[in-house]
């Protein structure tokens, strides 16, 4: 009927974009500048907050409280590295295999349209770290002859990305055993660091705390960290981010504001700067 505008119906619209996101979606890029390799995330706001882009081979912590988005970034990253046919490991301490898939497609990621030879989500057990841990000291008493691996990995499979969540999952299993613990997660750094891997070691921190990990010998080895909030304003919160440090690379020194979009995964305003830095450490 002439001059009648025809309805726009958006939600075919939000189906169609998601569609697209699902089969091409963004994907992790490699630069080289100076001799050295840099990883693109893929994550448009985050990848700007770097010169550059993070140092390959790089080991970085992932610090924040709950509901701060913490593992929606790492498997942002991880799902954009697999899509660029990068061989990736997504290691559990917590949530299983199908729960980690299912967040993947909640977001539209499709997982299982993934090559299953690059992206490997295994959960590993409180036995797993025992039996690393009786390894480890058993190398430290001149019992082991051979040297111990952390971690058992798929044999043949050399992950270019790994995540670890959680590094304070792990520290649960060395309660009364610090020392211990922090023989382990050196042992556990140095072996991805063997390996050529670029990992991200999430950390759980507790509400009023400015400290991103619960011994500090995690942030101290790490490459780089990275903090994210979710800090309380009124009745309301608001998510931020901010790099703490990064080895090799120059790195924006703000709190920038993220936020969770459904259908997309997380998404990082650079430009957004957040106020009261003071304020988000002491809520995490």
């Amino acid at each position: 009927m002439a001059g009648v505008k025809a309805k726009i119906d958006i939600s075919k619209i939000k189906k169609a974009v998601k569609k697209e996101f699902s089969e091409k979606g963004s994907k992790t890029e490699i630069v080289t500048k100076v001799g050295r390799e840099y990883i693109k995330t893929g994550i448009k706001g985050f990848d700007a907050l770097f010169e550059i882009g993070i140092p390959r081979g790089a080991i970085v912590l992932v610090a924040g409280g709950p509901g701060s988005g913490k593992t929606t970034l790492c498997l942002h990253m991880i799902i954009n590295a697999a899509r660029a046919g990068k061989k990736c490991l997504y290691m559990s301490f917590e949530e299983s295999e199908e729960r980690l898939f299912q967040h993947m497609e909640d977001f539209g990621w499709v997982p299982k349209a993934v090559d299953k030879k690059n992206l490997l989500i295994r959960r590993f057990s409180s036995f797993d770290i025992s039996k690393a841990i009786d390894a480890m000291l058993a190398k430290q008493k001149g019992e082991l002859m051979i040297d111990f691996e952390p971690v058992i990995l798929p044999k043949g499979f050399v992950p270019d990305f790994v995540i670890v969540d959680s590094v304070s999952s792990i520290s649960s299993n060395f309660i009364g055993r610090e020392e211990s613990y922090r023989s382990y997660i050196e042992h556990l750094f140095r072996f991805f660091e063997d390996k050529g891997s670029t990992t991200f070691m999430i950390s759980e921190t507790d509400q009023n705390t400015v400290s991103y990990s619960r011994t500090g010998v995690e942030e101290f080895l790490a490459d780089g960290v990275v903090a994210l909030y979710n800090i309380r304003r009124g009745d309301v919160r608001e998510m931020a981010l901010e790099v703490i440090k990064m080895r090799g690379t120059k790195h924006k020194k703000k709190l920038v504001a993220t936020k969770v979009v459904g259908g997309v995964g997380i998404e990082v305003y650079p430009e957004q700067e957040v106020f009261g830095a003071t304020e988000a450490r002491q809520i995490g």
